[in-house]
């Protein structure tokens, strides 16, 4: 029997403390935290073994989505090149590594090279994929689309501050953990297409572009949302996804935004409350009155 695929949170007992009461009233009680696990992703073509091309600190669930849209973002792969994602079943794994090894299957070599960190034994944390790149080139080294995406693309502020919280309603685990992140991809209308959540901010995109990759949402999305901040790897992700608007409730880096000129990308932070700050190509981003 193949062991208990490991769920998105476990229980734990806590000791929930009070301190607005004097003496501090304790209580013992059971809680949720988020689960957080490795995930390893392998790479294989025709003639080629499969081959260790990122370790990551994720929650276990989409871990598909999560690898196919993982390699999407690096250039490494089209949806064409797709032949399958699997488990990985070799006999040497270890119980620990059940359920968290991945092999994604080429019908012909990638379109380029994993980059060299992708390479080495060391699992990247779950908040920063951009962590251990090799030089400030090979960061800012991303393929962006040769035109902007959506150029006629026209959202209105009241409907874009409600996304939000829109994606908020979509996020289960959270609500059980209060520890994870969240990414959604919206239509133009404001529709959740597909929401997806993890431990790691970069991660959680990875998995909503990756189920567009693999079908379960359709192509064109125009408007991604996330939970966070807005840093570098997020603006590349989205940028690659091909999406015209990347909103989120923090605050964007000047590397984001950087990247967002050059991509076209409209970039929206502070996104809560009825307010939100435009970074970058603010034409896309209308008023009714």
């Amino acid at each position: 029997m193949l062991p208990r695929r490991p769920g998105p949170s476990v229980r734990v007992r806590v000791v929930e403390i009070q301190t607005a009461t004097s003496p501090t009233r304790r209580r013992t009680r059971e809680d949720r935290v988020v689960t957080e696990e490795p995930l390893e992703i392998r790479l294989t073509w025709p003639g080629a073994p499969a081959r260790r091309v990122g370790v990551t600190m994720r929650t276990p669930g989409h871990d598909f989505e999560l690898a196919v849209g993982f390699l999407y973002a690096e250039g490494v792969l089209t949806p064409e090149h797709l032949a399958s994602v699997a488990y990985c079943t070799d006999a040497d794994l270890s119980p620990e590594e059940e359920f968290n090894v991945v092999t994604v299957a080429l019908n012909a070599p990638p379109l380029r090279e994993p980059a060299p960190r992708y390479a080495g034994p060391t699992a990247g944390a779950a908040a920063c994929g951009v962590c251990g790149k090799d030089s400030v080139s090979d960061a800012l080294g991303v393929h962006l689309r040769a035109e902007p995406t959506h150029p006629s693309l026209r959202i209105d502020a009241t409907l874009l501050g409600s996304l939000p919280d829109r994606l908020r309603d979509g996020q289960r685990v959270f609500g059980r953990t209060g520890g994870l992140h969240g990414a959604g991809l919206f239509t133009a209308e404001g529709e959740p297409a597909v929401i997806r959540e993890d431990v790691g901010r970069h991660n959680a995109v990875d998995k909503v572009v990756g189920a567009r990759l693999l079908g379960a949402a359709e192509t064109g999305l125009p408007v991604l949302v996330v939970s966070g901040r807005i840093g570098f790897e997020l603006a590349q992700k989205a940028a690659a996804a091909g999406v015209g608007v990347l909103a989120g409730v923090g605050a964007p880096s000047s590397l984001a935004l950087e990247l967002a000129e050059r991509a076209g990308l409209t970039v929206v932070g502070f996104l809560r409350e009825q307010r939100g700050v435009v970074y970058t190509v603010p034409e896309r981003v209308t008023s009714a009155s």
